[in-house]
């Protein structure tokens, strides 16, 4: 190849590596507003043929598990089995801080979010509250997802949600225990479980438990050779 050759085919590969990492972001933006009101039929869509999404050291899997996630869970929960949104409800749910790394063949990638949740019912509504909730609380999580080109489309594979904190509105982080406990029965018994309970040393403790998500993406600078260790002789380079 000549050097204009490679230099165009260079450009093209790093053209679709951009559209990529956006045509994800776009997926995960998206993901966060469907579940704001509360819509698991479009939810679902998002999902590949075989995703599915760990939840309170539950995995729900495929159409039916994902759906029974956002749908006979969520969805009756809040809404009372409606699409949203709906009168007094508040559940918004912000997707933030992506680092979205694409695999060298275009067909893969891992992404990590921040999740923030703003949530309650306004006093007009407040019957419809589920008993044991709060009526106005926050959370916050972390994804560490994978994404799969399939049929040339970007969905999501596995999404990976590990709950970092809850809190009480009025009371805040530092009064709350987490209002929501990890999974102890599957489907069918508990008809809103997953489908497989994480192992014992995956089980993730909620609020005010604290542990570590680990990071899918290579370090900026000193990319996949880094190590906590690193620091020690690089502080002596550093003014």
């Amino acid at each position: 190849m000549s050097d204009l050759e490679q230099r165009l085919a260079a450009l093209e590969t790093r053209v679709t590596q951009i559209e990529d990492v956006n045509a994800i972001r776009r997926l995960q933006w998206a993901y966060g507003y469907y579940i704001d009101y509360n819509r698991p039929e479009e939810v679902a869509g998002l999902f590949a043929r075989d995703g599915a999404v760990v939840f309170l050291s539950g995995e729900y899997r495929g159409y039916e598990g994902i759906m029974r996630l956002y749908g006979t869970w969520f969805q009756n929960l809040f809404t009372g089995g409606r699409r949203g949104p709906v009168k007094g409800l508040l559940l918004d749910h912000f997707q933030l801080q992506d680092v979205i790394t694409v695999a060298p063949d275009g067909q893969t990638a891992k992404g990590r979010f921040r999740g923030i949740l703003a949530g309650g019912w306004h006093d007009a509504i407040l019957d419809a509250k589920p008993e044991g909730m709060p009526q106005q609380f926050w959370e916050s999580g972390i994804y560490e997802n994978d994404y799969v080109k399939e049929d040339g489309v970007w969905k999501i594979k596995r999404l990976d949600y590990m709950m970092q904190w809850q809190a009480d509105y009025e009371t805040g982080w530092a009064k709350t225990t987490a209002h929501l406990q990890p999974a102890v029965m599957c489907y069918p018994e508990n008809p809103i479980g997953p489908d497989v309970i994480l192992p014992e040393t995956q089980v993730r403790e909620t609020w005010p438990h604290r542990q570590e998500v680990p990071m899918s993406f290579a370090h900026p600078v000193l990319a996949a050779a880094f190590a906590v260790g690193d620091f020690t002789p690089l502080q002596k380079k550093w003014p």
